[in-house]
């Protein structure tokens, strides 16, 4: 029995053995269909195409994640200058993005699915550049924060088929972990950039040039991709799309996260805030019901919590990226609002997260196949965690060497070693057709974690802190970065007790996993045929 994958046979070869079939019983040798054909030879055009497709797909990450640091960066200032003071407040600016982005990419992925990734992530691409350009021209508070949370549906269309992209395109391996090393990093790395242009373009320009500027960038990046990518065959066209979870999951999700971040404003004392929260869990629920027992075809399909140690799996996720939000958050609080830096200079104080960052993903791709996927959660929770300690901890007036320093060169490695270690077992763990799935939940617990937590964090600030002196204001900072270490806390001993993932050695495609051209023709070399 051969163990190579033959070539797919010539066009006259096939035509012969039809004709022969026409006289007798023999089955032919069955093809890749001629989509897969056109995208793999498309696909395999030359090194350089493909160097340039990997790096713009990276790009994909780092451009949604630029804005979304513009909102950490230049929120403050930006809220100042349409009325709102004080970062329980403002945090509308980041959250709002981070809220969409985070509650859609449970359907996006599986709309890549349907109607193709390449095409999801492309008409997310051009609504994004579209809202991001209108933010600019916003005057008020609310039309801001509703053009910032349209523009955040377009990166929730991008992420996860970007991700599913990088999933159906390499198989597992090195290069698989790498790539996904490098798109992990664009999280980090790209909220660096974005505070970094804020800060810069802030202090020489009015804010909307912020926006303008990443509508040309995204333009720019986006293009040059949809010009490279080959054309592909949905992996699920047949099946439908499931509309009423969707509705239910996203619906649940919005409501549940905007009750948490506007209470900090309007306190639990307002009937809405309690009217809302009911509302949601209704939705949730109603959404769990309608995916267990009547959705044919479930937006999230229950048997993806089956692979060993997934649920655990997916709190750490939650709430390690819920305690890295805030503490970004209100270290550059703390940094503008009691320390009286510019929003440059807190910008240029984030630089070890680029670096450190950069490092990060490097060292989890590395350790993916020589360590359990355990471990790599823990140390990112660790990381968290001290950062947490070392920030809640420092005297309300310092120089930036002591704690901040220390605190983001640590945390850096929060995001990459969870981000990498959850993405490489939620795409090992699914079959080829889920990867899209699978994008869409570790997307949607990355960017909904990030919002959430600035919601649940800003009512710890509110009700424990005060706005009158300086004193009373670092109360408020310290209690919500303590909330913090306690999220890094339960996500550090949940990682120890339950996750339990070996470590990841396969190369290639393997199974059910290999593409349906590789298992057809394995099948027809196994069987002499």
């Amino acid at each position: 029995m051969s163990n190579s994958i033959p070539k797919p046979p010539s066009p006259c070869h096939l035509l012969s053995v039809r004709a022969k079939n026409s006289e007798t019983s023999v089955e032919a040798p069955r093809s890749p269909p001629p989509e897969y054909r056109k995208q793999e030879q498309d696909s395999s055009i030359g090194q350089a195409r493909k160097r340039a497709i990997a790096v713009l797909i990276v790009l994909t990450n780092l451009v949604p994640m630029i804005s979304f640091g513009l909102g950490i960066g230049g929120g403050l200032i930006i809220g100042k200058s349409l009325g709102v003071d004080g970062p329980s407040q403002a945090a509308w600016i980041p959250a709002s993005y981070s809220l969409t982005s985070g509650a859609f990419v449970l359907m996006t992925g599986r709309l890549g699915s349907i109607y193709g990734h390449k095409n999801v992530l492309l008409s997310g691409a051009a609504w994004w550049a579209v809202w991001s350009f209108i933010n600019a021209f916003c005057d008020n508070f609310i039309a801001f924060n509703v053009a910032r949370a349209l523009s955040g549906i377009g990166a929730a269309m991008i992420v996860p088929n970007a991700i599913a992209i990088i999933g159906t395109t390499l198989p597992p391996g090195k290069m698989r972990n790498l790539s996904l090393g490098f798109f992990g990093a664009g999280a980090p790395v790209g909220g660096w950039l974005g505070a970094l242009f804020a800060g810069l373009l802030a202090e020489l320009t009015p804010w909307k040039w912020l926006f303008i500027f990443m509508a040309i960038l995204g333009l720019i990046v986006f293009g040059s991709l949809a010009l490279l990518l080959p054309p592909e065959d949905p992996t699920s066209k047949s099946e439908p799309m499931d509309w009423i979870g969707s509705i239910l999951g996203i619906s649940g999700l919005i409501t549940f996260n905007f009750v948490w971040n506007q209470a900090p404003t309007a306190g639990w004392d307002s009937p809405y805030e309690i009217a809302l929260l009911i509302t949601a869990v209704i939705f949730f629920s109603a959404f769990a019901v309608w995916e267990h027992k009547f959705a044919k075809h479930p937006i999230l399909p229950l048997s993806i919590f089956r692979a060993p140690s997934f649920f655990p799996l997916v709190i750490v996720v939650l709430f390690s990226f819920m305690s890295y939000a805030t503490f970004i958050w209100y270290l550059v609080a703390w940094q503008q609002e009691v320390r009286h830096w510019s929003a440059l200079s807190t910008s240029i104080g984030l630089t070890p997260i680029a670096i450190c960052a950069a490092a990060a993903a490097f060292i989890a791709a590395w350790l993916i196949s020589r360590l359990a996927a355990q471990w790599i959660l823990a140390i990112g929770a660790l990381a968290v965690l001290v950062s947490q300690v070392i920030l809640a901890t420092m005297p309300a007036q310092q120089s930036y060497w002591p704690s901040v320093f220390p605190a983001t060169v640590i945390q850096s490695f929060c995001p990459d070693f969870i981000f990498t270690a959850a993405a490489i077992i939620a795409s090992n763990s699914v079959k080829r057709d889920e990867q899209g799935i699978a994008g869409s939940l570790i997307g949607t617990l990355q960017l909904y974690a990030t919002s959430i937590g600035l919601g649940f964090a800003g009512v710890v600030e509110v009700h424990l802190g005060g706005s009158g002196s300086e004193s009373e204001t670092v109360r408020g900072y310290r209690s919500a970065l303590y909330f913090g270490m306690g999220l890094a806390v339960v996500a550090l001993v949940i990682c120890a007790v339950w996750v339990r993932m070996p470590k990841d050695v396969r190369e290639g495609w393997q199974g059910d996993d290999a593409p349906t051209d590789l298992r057809q023709d394995k099948e027809g070399a196994d069987s002499g045929v």
